[in-house]
């Protein structure tokens, strides 16, 4: 199965009601789209994401780096390429953009391998469950008001879901605590909450922090510190009961090893698109087995219910109301009661709305 062509095209979405956390304000992400032509007739669909920047610099390393390496190449020796790629670009790895670009390419020869064997993701990948839980981020924006938590937490609790996330890190602990306690109130004892602070603390403030967070039972608390800080989150996991879940903000299985190895993360958060894709992202999960470590895939559902699916070790997928895909996709994933199935069509179960993303589409 020969690859015969490449193409690359980046479009933007704008968030219709843009929410903030403890460092950012999402406005804009930026898709990067890579599809895969091979001598079979198949077409292999890959993707990654920035928000606000960096979506150009992206491109280009695909354009002008990437892509001209695969043409007559097998698109089944997925590893093979993966390293290819990854050591053509070995002065800029490891890396946000190489990886979030190797990503992309990885997403869509993993599309092939589905199709051309006519398998979903998640049974060609490992099969490991049916379904997977999820938990909704919807309603717990830091730049929401203690009001805004709690109807959106009733929302949440009617629609059956068996957790909620809200943002902390405002800069009063006060207002984080009075935010925590109205959502407890308003969900009750057996719905678990998460918090997430973006990377916005120092080690000092997020135990700080904990102690009191510890009074709301909480069944995580999500990147408090900068992640490349793996000395203060053994420190600050040493010193709460509260699960430390990492991972969002890391772009190489080894730095998760170190993480893992270190007794740094209570819960392990890769994102498929900054990791490099789906190869080692699988590498990732199966190494946190090996720790007796859960998983919990942040963000982008549309694929992360797939690979949640595959592997024993997965605990949530996020849920995010304003799934940033909608707009840009016809098959979205189905929740009932908090849950969700992997798609069951051949290959990575995302269907592009092309006619959509052409509007879209930046002209560079």
């Amino acid at each position: 199965m020969k690859i015969t062509n490449t193409e690359v095209c980046l479009f933007s979405l704008e968030m219709a009601d843009p929410f903030s956390d403890a460092i950012q304000k999402v406005a804009t992400v930026d898709i990067i789209l890579v599809d895969v032509t091979t001598d079979a007739g198949l077409t292999g669909s890959g993707f990654c994401y920035t928000i606000g920047t960096g979506g150009t610099a992206i491109l280009n390393l695909l354009r002008t780096d990437l892509l001209p390496l695969l043409t007559g190449e097998d698109a089944q020796q997925i590893e093979a390429l993966w390293q290819k790629l990854f050591w053509a670009t070995h002065a800029t790895a490891v890396g946000a953009i190489t990886s979030l670009a190797l990503s992309a390419v990885d997403i869509a020869l993993w599309d092939l391998r589905g199709k051309a064997t006519g398998q979903p993701l998640w049974l060609l990948a490992g099969g490991a469950k049916p379904r997977v839980a999820l938990y909704d981020t919807t309603g717990g924006w830091l730049n929401y008001s203690v009001d805004q938590l709690v109807a959106g937490a009733k929302d949440s609790v009617a629609q059956n879901w068996p957790g909620v996330k809200i943002k902390v890190g405002k800069p009063d602990l006060e207002e984080d605590i009075e935010r925590l306690a109205a959502v407890r109130q308003t969900v009750g004892a057996r719905v678990h909450i998460m918090v997430d602070a973006n990377q916005s603390m120092t080690c000092a403030e997020a135990k700080r922090r904990a102690r009191r967070f510890e009074d709301f039972d909480l069944f995580w608390f999500e990147e408090p510190l900068p992640a490349d800080d793996i000395c203060g989150h053994v420190r600050l996991t040493a010193s709460t009961s509260i699960p430390i879940a990492v991972g969002e903000s890391i772009y190489s299985p080894s730095y998760f090893r170190e993480y893992l190895a270190a007794g740094a993360a209570s819960i392990v958060q890769p994102d498929v698109a900054r990791i490099g894709g789906i190869t080692p992202w699988l590498k990732t999960a199966h190494l946190a087995e090996t720790f007796n470590v859960k998983v919990a895939p942040h963000a982008f559902m549309e694929i992360h219910v797939s690979l949640a699916a595959a592997v024993p070790n997965s605990l949530y997928v996020e849920y995010i109301g304003q799934s940033l895909l909608k707009d840009v996709t016809t098959a979205p994933i189905q929740v009932v009661d908090g849950h969700a199935a992997p798609p069951s069509t051949p290959g990575v179960g995302i269907e592009w709305d092309r006619e959509a993303i052409q509007n879209l589409q930046r002209r560079i």
